[in-house]
Formats: C-alpha cells, sequence, structure tokens
C-alpha cells in the first residue's frame, strides 16, 4: 500500500513532503537567466556579450537566418491547429499515422531489369508498401518497367515514377503494365513524377510546362488514383541550398504545375489531389520536423489564395526521402546512424511516403544488405520504437512550434521572390535560383571546411585503417551542353574531405607510405595530450597519418625523436604556458633538424613572437585549406 511516508504519491497528489504541485514557487525565466549567466561566467566570462540576456552566448544561427535560442516556453507556440484540419502543420491526417502509418517507399535504379526485378521481390516481402521506380538515363530503362514488375501485386503497391525527360513513355510502360494484369484502369494507383522543373534545375534543360501538363492531363480522367506531378525540393537540398530555398522552391513548383495542369483542362482541387512534394530528410532531425510542418501550411495557403475554401483544400502529400548530399563514401556505415534520424524526423513530421536511402548510396549500386538495412530501418522505428502510436509527436513542443513558423516565414518570402522573378521556370532559367542556393553552399562550405559542420567518420574521428567498401558505380549520366545554363549540381557535403583521402590512398598504393606529419610534443602527457589528440584528429581527415607524440621533455627531446621518424612537417603541441616558454626554441630545433614546416596546434595568439612557425591548425581553423597545402608540400599527387 503506498502512504505519504513510503514517499510515492497519494490520491490527492501530494508527494513525500506532503506538498502538492501548486506549493511549488513558480520559476522564471529571470531566475533561469541568472543560473546560465553564473555557469558561462565561471567557463568564459567572455563569452556574456549581453549581461541582460547572458543565453545570448549559447544560440546559434540557420543558413535562414533563424535564431535557435537554448530555451522555448508557452510564449514561442504560435498555434498551429490540429492534425488533420487546415492549416495542416500538424498533420494531414486527423489519427497521424496511428491507424495506418507511413507509406515505406524504397527506391530503385539498377539498370539491369533482371537485378531489380529480384531486388524489387525482396523488398516487397520484406515491409516494403510501395515502389519508387528511377528510369530512362542513369536508371532503369524505360521499355523494362513491365519486366520490372512482372512479379509486383500492382493492386496492393503503389508505384511512384521518376523518369525524367522520359516521363511520357514510362508512364505508358506503368499503364500497360497495370492493364496487362486486367486490373481496372481506375483503380491505379502510384504517381507518374512528371517534374520538368527539377529536369531543368539539374540539366539547365528548358522546362515545357504545357507539354507535361498535356501528357498528365491524358491519363487524369482514366486514372482518377493517379498523383501526375512532383514538385521536388531535393535538387535545390542537394545543391547546398536551405531549409528556406526548399519549402520556397517546392511550393513555387507546385503553383506552376497548378497553373499548368489547370490551363490542361483540370479543376482546381482535382489538379491539388494529384501532386506530390519531395523533400529531403537529413539528419538535422528538428530542422527536417519542422520543414515538413511547414512545407504542409505553406501549401495551404497557397490553395487558399487561389479560392478553394476549406473543405475543398486537399492536404499536401509528401514524400520524404534521406537526404543524398548528408549521405558519406568513407565509413559509410555511419549513414545507417544519420538515415536513422532522417526517417524519424519524416515520421515524427506526419510526412506520407518516406524513403531510407541505403547506407552504401553514395558508393554506387546498394547490395542486398544495404536495402535490408534501409527497410528495416522503417519498420523498426514504426513497429518497435511505436512511432506510429501517437498522433504528431513533435506537436506541443515549443521549440518545433517556433521553428516550424520561422520556417513558414523564411520559405514564404523566397517563395514570394520566385514568383516576382516570374514564376519556377523563370527563376530557373534567368540563374536567380542557382545564384540564391550557390550563395548558401558558399557558407555551408565554409562551415564545413572549418568543421563546425562535423561529418562523423570523415571531417571527425575518421579511421584511416578502415576496410574499403566496394560497390559497382550506377551508369553515368551525361547533362546535355548548354552554355549559360544555370545548373545546380548535386553536392555531397563529405566530397572535399574525401577527396583529400582519396589522394592519401593513391600516395600510399604508389609510395607504400601516407603521407605523415609529426606530433612534437611538449611537457607532461596532461599538459599536451588535448591539443595532440585535436592535431591527430584533424589531420587524419585530410588521410595524412601522425607519428611521433610520446615526448614530455622540451626543444631538444623533440626535435630527436623527430629526425628519427622520417617525417618532413612537424606540429608542436603543448600547453599556451608551455608555448611561451619552450614553443620558439622547439621550432628552431625542429627546423634545425629538417622540419620543412613547423605548426602549432593551437591559435596564433598562443605562438610566443619570434617563433618560427608556418601555420596554425585550431578549432574553427580552415582544415581544408590546411590539409590541401599540407598535401602539396609533402607531395601527394593531385
Amino acid at each position: 500500500m503506498e502512504t505519504p511516508e513510503s514517499g510515492h504519491r497519494t490520491a490527492h497528489g501530494e508527494g513525500a513532503a506532503g506538498l502538492a504541485p501548486t506549493d511549488f514557487p513558480e520559476a522564471t525565466r529571470q531566475q533561469w537567466r541568472e543560473l546560465v549567466e553564473k555557469v558561462l561566467l565561471k567557463t568564459d566570462p567572455a563569452a556574456v556579450p549581453d549581461a541582460a540576456e547572458p543565453e545570448a552566448a549559447l544560440a546559434t544561427a540557420t543558413y535562414d537566418g533563424i535564431t535557435v535560442r537554448p530555451l522555448y516556453t508557452a510564449g514561442d507556440d504560435p498555434g498551429s491547429g490540429y492534425p488533420g484540419l487546415a492549416p495542416f502543420t500538424r498533420g494531414s491526417r486527423p489519427h497521424g499515422a496511428v491507424t495506418e502509418g507511413w507509406q515505406v517507399r524504397q527506391q530503385h535504379r539498377d539498370p539491369r531489369p533482371d537485378r531489380t526485378r529480384t531486388a524489387v521481390l525482396a523488398d516487397l516481402e520484406n515491409g516494403v508498401g510501395a515502389l519508387w521506380l528511377v528510369c530512362g538515363e542513369g536508371g532503369i530503362p524505360v521499355d523494362a518497367v513491365g519486366e520490372v514488375l512482372a512479379d509486383v501485386h500492382l493492386d496492393l503497391c503503389p508505384v511512384t515514377l521518376d523518369a525524367g525527360a522520359d516521363y511520357e513513355s514510362a508512364a505508358h510502360g506503368l499503364v500497360r503494365a497495370w492493364t496487362d494484369r486486367g486490373l481496372p484502369e481506375s483503380s491505379l494507383s502510384g504517381g507518374l513524377g512528371i517534374d520538368p522543373l527539377s529536369l531543368a534545375a539539374r540539366t539547365g534543360a528548358p522546362a515545357d510546362l504545357d507539354a507535361a501538363a498535356r501528357t498528365a492531363a491524358a491519363f487524369a480522367a482514366r486514372h482518377p488514383r493517379l498523383r501526375l506531378a512532383t514538385a521536388d525540393a531535393t535538387p535545390y537540398h542537394e545543391a547546398g541550398g536551405s531549409q528556406a530555398q526548399e519549402l520556397g522552391a517546392a511550393t513555387a513548383a507546385g503553383v506552376a504545375y497548378l497553373r499548368a495542369l489547370t490551363g490542361a483542362g483540370l479543376g482546381l482541387a482535382d489538379a491539388a489531389r494529384r501532386l506530390e512534394f519531395r523533400f529531403a530528410a537529413s539528419a538535422d532531425q528538428f530542422g527536417t520536423i519542422a520543414k515538413l510542418r511547414a512545407a504542409r501550411a505553406m501549401w495551404d495557403r497557397v490553395l487558399e489564395a487561389c479560392g478553394l475554401d476549406a473543405a475543398e483544400r486537399p492536404a499536401m502529400y509528401q514524400h520524404a526521402a534521406a537526404s543524398a548530399a548528408m549521405a558519406t563514401r568513407r565509413d559509410p556505415h555511419v549513414n545507417m546512424v544519420r538515415s536513422t534520424l532522417a526517417c524519424f524526423a519524416a515520421g515524427t513530421a506526419g510526412a506520407d511516403a518516406v524513403t531510407v536511402l541505403p547506407f552504401d548510396s553514395a558508393l554506387g549500386l546498394p547490395d542486398g544488405f544495404a536495402r535490408r538495412i534501409a527497410r528495416n530501418t522503417q519498420t523498426l522505428l514504426a513497429e518497435e520504437s511505436h512511432l506510429t502510436r501517437v498522433v504528431d509527436p513533435a506537436g506541443g513542443s515549443f521549440y518545433v512550434e517556433r521553428l516550424s513558423a520561422d520556417l513558414f516565414g523564411a520559405g514564404w518570402a523566397f517563395f514570394q521572390e520566385l514568383e516576382a522573378a516570374g514564376g519556377m521556370a523563370a527563376a530557373l532559367s534567368s540563374g536567380l535560383v542557382a545564384e540564391r542556393v550557390d550563395e548558401v553552399w558558399q557558407r555551408r562550405r565554409d562551415a564545413i571546411a572549418r568543421r563546425r559542420d562535423p561529418i562523423i567518420g570523415v571531417s571527425e574521428f575518421p579511421d584511416l585503417a578502415e576496410p574499403a567498401v566496394e560497390r559497382e558505380p550506377p551508369p553515368r549520366t551525361a547533362a546535355p551542353e548548354r552554355p549559360g545554363a544555370a545548373v545546380l549540381p548535386a553536392r555531397r557535403y563529405s566530397q572535399e574531405f574525401e577527396d583529400l583521402r582519396d589522394r592519401s590512398d593513391a600516395h600510399l598504393a604508389a609510395t607504400g607510405a601516407r603521407p605523415r606529419v609529426f606530433l612534437a610534443t611538449l611537457g607532461p602527457v596532461a599538459e599536451h595530450t588535448a591539443r595532440a589528440a585535436f592535431a591527430g584528429n584533424l589531420l587524419r581527415s585530410g588521410g595524412i597519418e601522425t607519428v611521433g607524440g610520446g615526448s614530455t621533455g622540451g626543444a631538444d627531446e623533440a626535435a630527436a625523436a623527430f629526425r628519427e621518424s622520417g617525417a618532413r612537417i612537424a606540429c608542436l603541441c603543448g600547453s599556451d604556458p608551455l608555448y611561451a616558454e619552450h614553443a620558439a626554441a622547439a621550432a628552431a630545433a625542429l627546423k634545425e633538424a629538417g622540419a620543412e614546416q613547423v605548426l602549432l596546434a593551437g591559435p596564433a595568439s598562443a605562438a610566443p613572437a619570434g617563433a618560427a612557425v608556418d601555420g596554425f591548425c585550431f578549432a574553427g581553423c580552415d582544415a581544408l585549406s590546411l590539409l590541401a597545402d599540407l598535401h602539396d608540400a609533402l607531395g601527394v599527387a593531385r
């Protein structure tokens, strides 16, 4: 029996001390600020620039200029309605994913129909509920769509196409596969994936929206359940763009397709219902959740402005695909963790369909094990972690609600800029979209280069001895040459660090050794271990092996150890007091022992005047530039 003395809450809501919840004093924001200030002042007095708002030292800014604060309260909740009701911020269905889950959609692009047919069947027998077929150049041959689907119960499995310029031929192939089974045309489900705007973004090809709309309209009447066009935001994400740019571009593409489809004879509500929107889901789980929530609200506002009342407005149909930009070739198994976070965010945000890319997708065509992990990631989150048992899991989080509203505002502003430029097609052909996205990419690249945006296993905690993972490369796609066309390249965040690792591997194969740098440690282990570990981690991210690091004495001991190592470049590692006392002598001794360059682990301010130091490695330095310069100095071929 529970009693007050036992320490358990009683029937009257009192705890061990006999206090009701209302007996506790209310905590105020000011009290929290005072506690934050005390902690910050203890660690770094210079970190409190504003005594009135000391928490500003803990705030960060997104690439859209949105400030992410360390504390959110009820006052930050803008009120986002209810699940299943306009503006659909909290989801397109009143019951969320509780009764049906989300659609587990697996991507296939292997150009050999027999292998794809086998892989498709394995997926469908083991938890996948829908297919995403990448067809045409660089994917499944368009004339092989029926062969790939030969074993599929099409009345149970929706199929969405992604055929680029070959969308009409692929659509006819899908319909033939359906009608050859004797299935009624009116029940065909899935999507044709017609998307000339994404093709224009990736290749510079002019977007012929009228021709696309005529093709879509020709299928619309006979196939009322078929989605016709896809407004795809992933090209802007993969080019390095921001979340608001994804939102604005997808909304502008959706509006362009609405205009084209209604111009081809579809009713406004029917045209809106026939669109699918695709967004990238990344390991930034809160950003992904807020982005998908904001996207639904933005699209509802568009349809409202078009004149549809609440009863007529369909919710945005969302397909969330794991980010290809975040996938790495090095330490690729970490991609499983990234994709799990992305899938969790997509499911939490209320995506209608989710695709987890196999962990080896950046290496080439995935194998059976990678596809198995991809599909089981979704099944685990839905069934083992019970993510689908809660309607709108993120609802009521003051942070998520505020971030959703902020992204809505930033995304809407970019959408308005695109519309003012003449619409999405005009903004692509003029180069406006490429210019805006590239501006964000340059800032993102700088953050990656300085490791402010760390990439685990690549720019942080790399393993130079990791076993290689080999995959068959996908067929190359040659973008048509269009001089002056504004093309959005597909970028991966880890690419430049991986290029340095590739150079190191080639050097190892050619010479029998990796490029190396000697760690010249000064003083006791406790004095140098932090900076030695930091420098070693940074150097290995560029494929540079570190040697030494065992000396605990002064300049002469470090120089003697360097001479025996056979290295050509040294990096001094120690504490600021040791640098003040020994760095100048140690640098001189290392140069005398044959060091072509001497680096110092720490900022320039840590080096004493007159020390013969050639460079610095510290938190926030341009690691990519430093590593590339070291490769050149060490004779590593490009």
